[in-house]
């Protein structure tokens, strides 16, 4: 592992850090550079993504979805059919 996260693990282990608190641990990635702080959301965003499974569903988001699916008159389309109209307004 390298890059921000390291560098943050680095100032943890390294007693820079006094309190793993969540201020704490927000205050350590504010100093960070903006790009690397964009590459440290990304790579907790991708651990996100790696356990779908662990994310809760808002029960507001399950009751949107059941209301746009039973709209009687709505189309979906699938990714495919997505693509190719975009492709042809190119």
């Amino acid at each position: 592992m390298n890059g921000p996260v390291q560098a943050l693990l680095d100032r943890v282990d390294g007693d820079e850090i006094p309190a793993m608190t969540r201020e704490a641990l927000l205050a350590e990635i504010l100093r960070l550079p903006p790009e690397e702080r964009i590459e440290l959301l990304g790579d907790a965003w991708d651990a996100i993504a790696a356990s779908p499974d662990e994310v809760p569903m808002p029960a507001w988001h399950a009751a949107v979805l059941e209301k746009r699916l039973s709209e009687p008159h709505r189309q979906y389309l699938s990714w495919d059919e997505v693509r190719e109209r975009l492709k042809e307004s190119l």
